[in-house]
């Protein structure tokens, strides 16, 4: 069930119904495409000119209405059942089902930030039980984002300032990759996220697990909020600089601001740069950074705080 699906893969009703509308126009456009050329070719050969001798003068070619009016309306037909099929299936994707879970979803410079009914929240991973409908009403901290799910066929623009909304019917279980499908800045690629639908035992399960999760040593807490979160989206562990400073040796080092000031990277500046990352801009790398206030309880720091403790 983990494994990723692979991008042609139709997970959804909403996958098949968009394939059959794409499959329908291409075959039908196919068909004509091939009629006309096929027609055009047996013409340009059936009355070439054979010999320059031979040429004449031009025959007295008057209109002919039935074949005009049969050339306009066929066309028009096929033009207004594509509009048809495709309405149908457009508003069959955007009405919402009834029963449908509504999740908030919060888009920003580089994540998605998911809130259940029930108050639980998630950083890049939503999980959702199959067969069980779906509404993401979406919102935007910053600029235009986009949530795109390839095996769904659906995408949604998240705008600042305002709510859109998409409906997912997760038929199939599996893990499926989310994209943000509109440039939003320099850590554009790594703005990635995944859906997970979950049998519904596994998936009540999963909403059960988080008392067992307070038994987790702390700083091995702090690693999976990390992955979560997708901190190594911009940071690595291994001391080499990406599109922020490495966390490997970071606890307790002086490094020098955008402004020329030292700090000393203690609980308050990690804390700091978690709710306040433009606060104090590490020299050399650009103020990308999104906030996690709102998102990262003051316990989930303390975890981080430990876990980056390690790194040593």
């Amino acid at each position: 069930m983990t494994n990723t699906l692979a991008y042609h893969q139709a997970a959804s009703r909403s996958a098949w119904e968009i394939d059959a509308v794409f499959l329908f126009i291409t075959v039908v456009s196919l068909f004509f495409f091939i009629l006309v050329e096929g027609l055009l070719i047996y013409f340009a050969v059936r009355y070439r000119r054979r010999r320059a001798e031979e040429a004449h003068a031009t025959s007295d070619v008057r209109s002919n209405f039935v074949l005009e009016t049969v050339w306009v309306i066929i066309p028009s037909i096929v033009v207004i059942a594509f509009f048809v099929y495709g309405y149908v299936v457009y508003r069959d994707v955007t009405t919402p089902s009834p029963g449908a879970s509504d999740i908030h979803v919060v888009a920003q410079q580089f994540l998605f930030n998911f809130k259940y009914p029930d108050g639980r929240t998630g950083i890049n991973e939503l999980r959702v039980p199959v067969g069980k409908p779906v509404k993401l009403i979406m919102t935007s901290r910053d600029v235009i984002h986009g949530f795109f799910v390839p095996a769904y066929r659906l995408k949604q623009d998240i705008l600042p300032g305002r709510y859109t909304y998409l409906y997912l019917q997760p038929d199939k279980e599996g893990a499926y990759d989310v994209y943000c499908a509109e440039y939003c800045g320099g850590g554009h690629s790594t703005m990635r996220a995944k859906l997970i639908v979950m049998p519904p035992g596994e998936y009540a399960n999963w909403v059960a697990g988080a008392a067992a999760e307070a038994a987790v040593p702390l700083a091995d807490r702090g690693k999976a909020l990390v992955e979560k979160f997708g901190c190594l989206g911009c940071h690595t562990v291994d001391g080499s600089p990406k599109v922020g400073p490495s966390l490997k040796g970071l606890f307790g080092r002086q490094g020098t601001l955008e402004d020329g000031r030292t700090v000393t990277a203690d609980e308050e500046y990690i804390k700091e740069s978690l709710y306040d990352p433009g606060a104090k801009i590490v020299k050399g790398f650009p103020n990308v950074m999104p906030t996690f206030k709102g998102t990262v309880s003051p316990d989930d720091v303390t975890a981080v705080i430990a876990y980056i403790k390690t790194l040593k």
